[in-house]
């Protein structure tokens, strides 16, 4: 049942990111006789959703993004990014420690990403392809500090957290209380 809500929404928000209400156009100039504005920005706040497999370990999430851009006419930008959201842990992300019954955490994450946008207007509506690449941050923090030897057996949680894992065992004692990574990406 939880996959068959997931292939039914997906088309849906498709659509909705696919194709954007675009402001009318002014009716005494024809059609692309009008130039855009040369600076884009945008700001606004975000509800994260975590996808398969991070979802069995982090919920909804919440944060905000801030873009400025420049428009070289209607149809070609780039546009600069921030985004910046906010996780929970799960109870299935929960880490056991003898001295509490388990113990959850936060997970932020931040990106700067740089993108190229090429947009077409209509009277009502537009739609736009936009692709870049840029560097993503994620910072995980437990509730409590929780020591993990070497050899106990990984689970996704102790590497979501960053216990560092070989052939299905922790390969070094390390104390989690606090953990980042961080990666360069595309998008397209």
């Amino acid at each position: 049942m939880r996959c068959f809500s997931r292939l039914s929404l997906t088309p849906l928000l498709l659509a909705l990111i696919w194709v954007q209400p675009i402001g009318a156009q002014d009716s005494e100039q024809p059609l692309g006789a009008q130039d855009s504005e040369k600076i884009n920005s945008s700001l606004g706040t975000a509800v994260a959703v975590p996808v398969d497999p991070t979802s069995g370990l982090a919920t909804l999430g919440w944060g905000f993004t801030a873009g400025v851009g420049y428009n070289f006419n209607r149809y070609h930008s780039l546009i600069g990014e921030f985004m910046w959201s906010k996780f929970y842990s799960t109870s299935k992300a929960a880490i056991s420690d003898p001295t509490t019954a388990s113990i959850g955490g936060t997970s932020d994450v931040y990106g700067v990403t740089g993108n190229y946008r090429f947009e077409l207007r209509g009277k009502t509506f537009g739609t736009y392809l936009i692709g870049g690449g840029g560097w993503y941050y994620r910072q995980n923090t437990l509730d409590h500090s929780v020591a993990v030897s070497s050899g106990s057996t990984c689970t996704l949680a102790l590497i979501w957290w960053g216990a560092t894992c070989t052939s299905g065992t922790v390969a070094s004692d390390r104390t989690l209380d606090s953990y980042g990574v961080g990666v360069f990406a595309r998008r397209l």
